[in-house]
């Protein structure tokens, strides 16, 4: 019924008869090209080709002017013409839209933006047996669009419907060589298909011009299956003023300037379809944004993408705005946990009936929760980044095969991400991881362990070791069998004797160098997450920093054998994951328990602060990591009151600092725990575990 777009046919030329637009490097080679009507033979000669090369930018100009041509067309029956108020709505839209029937696809194509989300949405939820009904179809174009996403076949019958007889007709010409398709041309307040139930019903950019759009709805959905049925909408949309829900709230200037440009259309952008799609239906999903107008610049409409069912209160959903704290990159700091879950295991004793709160970070280490069979597992994070990031993680679980997942996480490479995030994740992530991946896909072509702030250190320090050549050591570290032949290889670093035998004088010098380039607060935090309140527990126990590294480091080597058992570093080195040598969820076997046993639904990720979200409910198990370094002596206190209130009886918390006493054990001692420090750096070069970046690690018991 009005809006819905497709691609223009081009017109007849030497394009569509070449049988390619484009030459191979074969076809330089003499030969039969093909036969004229009269039945000759028509030669491809050397000379033929350049002809073609020199026409073929004349052509491309012409289709080039017809594309324009037309766009003139519908942009004259837009701006300079509007739908006229007399007359039954029929006749309306026939005059409206007849003079562009024939160039309305390509124009529309430009700027309906939600029409192939929401296409991809609904096929991804389908189920077996379906009957598709596109309510205002226009000309077609959906159906064809959604051969991109499924087998047309696999529909038993698909009904575009629409009310304007021109419209009908191209539908009727384009799809005519479907066999399960029927255009009607009717009301979507009276048709009602011959099948009893339908799987599908969409509305693409149409509802927003159905005046009765109450009884468009209410049809709809009378004949929607009850049980697995699928609503799907597109389109244009301003909310009120006052709207509940934060991710559909427009400015008062947005609402009035876009209002009074569509309604010379008799197009309907206000919230009362919204709002009564909401009171008839249960939301499943949605997706709010803004996308441009063709020869409009600057200006973006703001237009949704909505999933619905028939009412079912596990259902309803609503998304919240979420916004990084400041001085937060835009980024994720981490793309892997560093804290070692092996390490964690004998501490935290993790069970069935168990209510876990951790915090995301890489998210690793919270999925890695999820295989112990845990109750519930709430990743907290007050980036939203890094909570994008573990959204991905746990859709790509749920939805793609061990393989592709591999590639996205293992490798950090996937040639076809694209698809994969349009076709099989984004349909079921949120709006903010949503946008999110849309502008960060590039980080699965060029790696992702090279993004986010540790990643763009991992990176440089790679070239730093090719500029500096330590790379062959490092090569020959990894490629060590065992830990003596490893620490042989470390030991025969330049830089490494430099370090062991220069004069003191020399290694002071060097080593304040290093801690100028490496250490500053800017590299800390934005390459390493590593706050300055952090950095001065360090340097309040009297150690300098390029020491503290070094102790990390020296003690990895000499403790593992990063190729086989430590994955966070051989990822640091390497810029991936080695099947043997990777985090758990990785491995295959895992892999599947979290997919075929369900063991990721318990994982709930959180957008929000860690301190009001320990204050919502009781836990059993709580991860504290390093946070509580990042914070002052008074936050430190209330976090500890509330983990005394918040977590039951015979709880544990378990925490790393990078100091070998911090403060605020006492205040969680205070708080009715029973506090132990399990692990402590007292050689210089020990390691306490895989990671060994912190100084101590801590067990808490409620008494």
């Amino acid at each position: 019924m009005c809006i819905g777009p497709a691609t223009e046919p081009q017109p007849i030329g030497l394009r569509q008869r070449l049988p390619t637009d484009r030459l191979s490097s074969s076809d330089d080679e003499e030969g039969i090209l093909g036969s004229s009507p009269s039945g000759r033979e028509i030669k491809k000669t050397r000379s033929f080709l350049r002809i073609v090369d020199a026409v073929k930018p004349q052509f491309d100009a012409r289709l080039a002017m017809r594309q324009i041509h037309n766009d003139a067309v519908v942009l004259k029956s837009i701006w300079l013409s509007s739908l006229a108020k007399s007359g039954d709505h029929a006749s309306r839209l026939e005059k409206f839209y007849g003079p562009q029937a024939a160039q309305y696809d390509g124009f529309r194509s430009k700027f309906l933006w939600g029409r192939e989300p929401l296409l991809a949405c609904c096929a991804a939820r389908l189920e077996e047996r379906k009957v598709w009904v596109d309510l205002g179809g226009g000309t077609g174009e959906n159906v064809l669009l959604m051969a991109k996403y499924m087998n047309l076949e696999d529909f038993d019958k698909i009904y575009v419907v629409d009310l304007c007889p021109s419209l009908c007709a191209v539908a009727r010409q384009k799809l005519r060589h479907l066999p399960n398709v029927d255009v009607v041309e009717g009301d979507a307040t009276e048709f009602a298909p011959a099948e009893t139930t339908v799987s599908l019903v969409t509305f693409s950019y149409s509802l927003s011009m159905i005046p009765p759009f109450h009884a468009a709805v209410d049809r709809a959905v009378s004949y929607l299956h009850p049980e697995n049925g699928i609503l799907g909408i597109a389109d244009f949309f301003v909310s009120n003023k006052f709207e509940p829900l934060p991710l559909r709230q427009h400015s008062y200037l947005r609402r009035v300037f876009w209002q009074s440009i569509f309604d010379q259309d008799g197009i309907y952008l206000g919230p009362e379809r919204r709002n009564y799609l909401d009171h008839c239906l249960s939301r499943v999903w949605e997706y709010n944004d803004e996308g441009s107008i063709p020869y409009v610049p600057y200006l973006r409409v703001p237009f949704y993408v909505g999933v619905y069912k028939v009412p079912k209160l596990s259902t309803i959903l609503v998304e919240n705005k979420v916004e990084a704290p400041a001085r937060f990159p835009p980024t994720f700091l981490y793309t892997q946990s560093w804290e070692d879950p092996h390490a964690d295991a004998p501490y935290i004793l993790l069970g069935k009936n168990d209510t876990v709160l951790t915090l995301t970070s890489g998210g690793c280490n919270s999925i890695d929760k999820c295989l112990h069979g845990v109750k519930a597992v709430y990743s907290v994070d007050c980036n939203p980044a890094q909570n994008s990031l573990l959204e991905l993680k746990r859709t790509a679980i749920r939805r793609l095969p061990y393989e592709d997942v591999w590639m996205m996480f293992g490798e950090g490479r996937h040639p076809d991400f694209e698809r994969l995030f349009e076709r099989e994740l984004a349909p079921f992530m949120s709006q903010k991881a949503i946008k999110f991946w849309k502008s960060h896909s590039y980080y699965f072509k060029t790696g992702l362990y090279y993004h986010g702030g540790m990643g763009k250190v991992v990176a440089a320090m790679q070239v730093l070791f090719q500029m500096f050549r330590i790379t062959p050591t490092v090569n020959n570290m990894l490629a060590s069998k065992t830990v003596e032949e490893q620490v042989r290889h470390f030991d025969s670093c330049w830089l490494v004797r430099v370090f062991r035998h220069a004069p003191t004088i020399m290694v002071s010098l060097l080593s304040n160098i290093v801690a100028l380039l490496l250490f500053n607060r800017i590299t800390l935090w934005f390459g390493g997450g590593i706050p300055a309140k952090q950095a001065e527990l360090i340097q309040h126990d009297g150690v300098h920093l390029s020491d503290y590294a070094a102790r990390t480091f020296v003690g990895v080597v000499k403790g593992s054998l990063i190729a086989r058992d430590n994955y966070f570093y051989h990822n640091c080195l390497t810029g991936r994951f080695s099947k043997t040598c990777c985090p758990d969820y990785l491995k295959k076997d895992n892999f599947h328990k979290l997919k075929d046993d369900q063991l990721i639904d318990s994982l709930h990720i959180v957008d929000d602060f860690f301190l009001p979200t320990l204050e919502k409910r009781t836990y059993t198990r709580v991860v504290l990591m390093d946070h509580l370094d990042w914070l002052s002596a008074e936050q430190a206190k209330e976090v500890a009151i509330a983990l005394g209130k918040h977590v039951a009886k015979g709880g544990r918390v378990i925490w790393r600092s990078a100091a070998y006493t911090p403060r605020y054990a006492r205040f969680i001692e205070n708080s009715g725990f029973i506090v132990t420090r399990v692990q402590a750096h007292t050689e210089a070069h020990e390691m306490l575990d895989l990671v060994n970046m912190y100084a101590s690690f801590w067990l808490a018991v409620k008494k």
